[in-house]
């Protein structure tokens, strides 16, 4: 029982260890500070570009068969934030994503990716677009290393479900935020 235990104890520090390398970044959004208008929503009183920023990552579990991505606004006066990325599928090659990657017309996603349905109503990127003099907002950029290689979810699967399966599915997450706000 005791080898058990310390084999389980052994292989949950290594994860969490490799947890730990796995990092998320991006040459448009730095950490903790103010996004960029390029990368703000363009509609609902915005006029920013709506262009999804450049991403890359590394160090995630060598287990990982898939990646999803999401950005968050927790502080949306929803009371349930707001769901301004969903992408669920990427093939375990994947490194990075281009600028403007979250347009859907833009073919700039691999072929398996899917982008789902956001709080906007449609899928693909769209940018920080808070209420005005509202406090600046928190734009959570998530990145999920996953032991699936797919979801089987369609692309207008709610944010909700899709964050159900993705908790179930992680291996490790790395995170990138940032915030908006207007005046």
């Amino acid at each position: 029982m005791l080898k058990s235990w310390s084999c389980s104890l052994i292989a949950a520090l290594a994860l969490g260890a490799q947890a730990q390398d796995f990092v998320l970044t991006s040459a448009q959004i730095q950490p903790g500070q103010v996004i960029a208008d390029q990368q703000v929503f363009k509609g609902f009183g915005c006029s920013g570009g709506n262009v999804s920023p450049a991403l890359q990552w590394h160090g995630a579990p060598s287990a990982t068969r898939s990646y999803a991505l999401t950005m968050y606004d927790p502080d949306a006066p929803t009371g349930s934030g707001w769901w301004h990325w969903l992408v669920f599928n990427l093939p375990a090659t994947t490194q990075s994503l281009p600028a403007g990657a979250g347009n859907v017309q833009a073919g700039l996603m691999p072929a398996q990716a899917v982008q789902g349905r956001t709080d906007f109503g449609v899928p693909g990127y769209g940018g920080p677009c808070p209420p005005v003099g509202d406090k600046p907002h928190h734009y959570i950029f998530t990145l999920y290393a996953l032991k699936v290689d797919h979801l089987e979810l369609k692309a207008d699967a709610p944010a909700a479900m899709v964050g159900y399966f993705l908790h179930q599915n992680a291996l490790a997450h790395a995170s990138l935020e940032a915030v908006y706000g207007r005046p």
